[in-house]
């Protein structure tokens, strides 16, 4: 005898389904800086914006202010302790997942423009342009003073550090006890990193190529 089964028993299977595998896919994230995390070993960087790089300073109405770390800070704060999905929008050249991310509801990547954390990354997307402007009005965060962007600064700090490296590739691949660890010349630990070729540490033209050799980015959140 052919079993028959109800529209409405279908319905609610297709949405137990449904928050099954969302839930499947909800996990505590670990925050690499202001716009990338990791899930469950993907890393997802927060798409259609930039946040200010983890070492940057920005200016403020009555002095200067570290948006880098604080970018970071917020995200953690954003995330910590929550359930955080991110969709897939195709990845970077750095093999990170493009994403918009949820962390219990609240997406991450709005609220860090919102907030006054992140710009609207136009050059790939102007996805968050209206609410930077609504950011830019209350002269939230960056918008409080007239700052240099987060493409700005890295551009700055590439060109000067190019001009003291060998053959013009500033990337410095340093070994540690946290392991292979490359860092641009925007980072905060730049000036203070040293390379010793003799013990395998290595200067590198870009990112791409770092990665390519087995160093990864440091992580300056939690």
């Amino acid at each position: 005898m052919k079993r028959i089964i109800a529209p409405a028993l279908l319905l609610a299977l297709a949405l137990a389904t449904a928050a099954s595998i969302e839930h499947a896919h909800a996990f505590e994230a670990v925050v690499i800086d202001g716009d990338t995390l990791k899930i469950d070993d993907v890393t997802y960087r927060l798409h259609g914006i930039d946040t200010p790089e983890p070492g940057q300073q920005c200016k403020g109405k009555l002095k200067d202010w570290p948006c880098g770390k604080q970018a970071t800070d917020r995200l953690i704060e954003l995330t910590d302790g929550k359930s955080v999905v991110c969709d897939n929008r195709g990845t970077d050249d750095y093999d990170r997942v493009l994403a918009v991310c949820h962390a219990d509801g609240i997406e991450l990547n709005d609220t860090m423009v919102r907030e006054g954390f992140a710009w609207a990354f136009v050059k790939y997307s102007t996805d968050y342009v209206d609410t930077e402007v609504h950011a830019r009005v209350a002269e939230v965060g960056i918008w409080a003073a007239p700052t240099e962007t987060a493409w700005e600064f890295r551009s700055r700090r590439w060109e000067v550090a190019a001009q003291e490296a060998p053959d013009g590739c500033p990337i410095k691949g340093n070994i540690s006890d946290n392991g292979r660890i490359y860092h641009a010349p925007w980072s905060p630990w730049y000036s203070r990193t040293k390379i010793s070729v003799s013990k395998g540490e290595r200067w590198f033209c870009s990112e791409r190529e770092a990665l390519d050799a087995g160093w990864r980015a440091p992580i300056w959140g939690r």
